[in-house]
């Protein structure tokens, strides 16, 4: 592949302008067109519009036999509002780009830029831009699409940028990267009255307090010394400031995460049912709402060796993550469907933490992240060996 340095001020000029049009999940209409104009210039072979939504592949076919390489970032933004004060801020104040997306998706730019003036050596490059993936529907959807069915890769790799680790280090980890996570409510219908006659009614309050209780303590009861596991509640909505009323309806929401997918189903079911009967004891009628359902990301062994080698080899500084991440990616559908992995992108020891209010991608990461993406898809190109050894 073309050795030739990436323009850093250039792809500082993307990112800012792909962070003025942060959109939410399933809403990413200009990202999608900006991204589209940006690809066409690179004239790939094929480019994948639509998909799963409004996410793209771009195909790069090389220049002899080989594998096809699946290279993944994302387009969506979170319903957070940017810091005023920063000059490239969103303008809706509706959506940003405090998780990093848009440096993610200027970085496989960067990429398609440098494929588009020298193609691989061998096999097929598809650099996926997929949407919908704070809400953990996009990479599922994309792999439904009917579309996809033309892509079918042997390896896949997708990257996050990682704050609190020294900019530009690669972190790897074989087996569980990121926990699987799944967000409850439970809706809670009962009778309202006044609040002279509670008696009358039929309240949520003490079935919603329970809730709570129970709820924080479900890991303890439902999963083993060694299988991490963890129940938040994240709201409880029920009655207000009507002093003369007792409240006939609330809900109790939480987030489940854990290191593994049995362990989840086994705490969903227990959660559901838990749920029902402490809503029957108290005259109640209950409804579940599962969403932002994720998987466990789980990374190929021999795809993270066969990096890793490559890495050193490169003089490429690497921390070997001891433990997987609480946090969770839809990645872990790909990983699931194809030998691959979800590696990190060191962001800085001092960068803000993803989420914060102060969190702007750095920019001095962009062509350290190109020049990573460019050697993981030569390498994984050439190797490794994983039939039969998808995750």
């Amino acid at each position: 592949m073309d050795r030739t340095p990436v323009d850093a001020d250039n792809l500082t000029t993307v990112r800012r302008h792909l962070h003025t049009l942060a959109e939410l999940s399933g809403a990413e209409e200009r990202t999608a067109a900006y991204l589209e104009e940006e690809l066409t210039r690179c004239q790939p072979e094929n480019l994948l519009k639509g998909l799963g939504g409004h996410g793209l592949a771009a195909v790069f076919e090389g220049t002899g036999d080989g594998p096809t390489v699946l290279l993944r970032c994302d387009i969506d933004a979170l319903p957070l509002p940017d810091h005023a004060d920063l000059e490239w801020r969103n303008p809706t104040g509706r959506a940003s780009h405090k998780c990093g997306h848009d440096g993610h998706m200027t970085m496989l730019l960067g990429l398609a830029r440098e494929l588009s003036r020298k193609r691989p050596q061998q096999g097929r490059a598809v650099l996926l831009f997929q949407p919908a993936e704070e809400t953990g529907a996009g990479a599922r959807r994309v792999l439904d699409d009917p579309a996809f069915a033309a892509i079918q890769p042997d390896r896949v790799l997708g990257l996050h940028n990682l704050p609190g680790f020294p900019l530009g280090t690669i972190i790897l980890r074989p087996g569980i990267f990121a926990s699987a996570s799944r967000g409850l409510t439970i809706e809670l219908d009962g009778a309202s009255s006044h609040a002279a006659e509670p008696n009358r009614g039929r309240s949520p309050v003490p079935a919603a307090a329970t809730l709570c209780h129970v709820l924080a303590g479900l890991p303890q009861q439902e999963s083993d010394l060694n299988q991490s596991a963890q129940a938040t509640v994240v709201g409880v909505q029920v009655g207000g400031p009507a002093f003369g009323t007792s409240p006939g309806s609330g809900r109790v929401m939480a987030t489940l995460r854990t290191q593994g997918d049995r362990v989840m189903e086994r705490l969903a079911r227990r959660s559901q049912e838990l749920a029902e009967n402490i809503a029957r004891a108290h005259g109640l009628e209950c409804r579940l709402q599962w969403s932002e359902e994720f998987p466990t990301t789980v990374n190929n062994p021999a795809v993270v060796e066969h990096l890793r080698q490559d890495l050193e080899a490169a003089g490429i500084s690497i921390v070997e993550r001891k433990v997987p991440f609480a946090w969770s990616e839809d990645f872990g559908h790909f990983t699931a469907a194809f030998p691959g992995a979800m590696v990190g992108l060191g962001a800085g020891k001092s960068q803000p933490a993803l989420h914060h209010r102060d969190y702007d991608f750095p920019d001095d990461l962009l062509p350290l992240g190109v020049a990573f993406w460019r050697r993981a898809l030569v390498s994984l190109l050439a190797g490794p060996e994983t039939e039969g050894e998808a995750s």
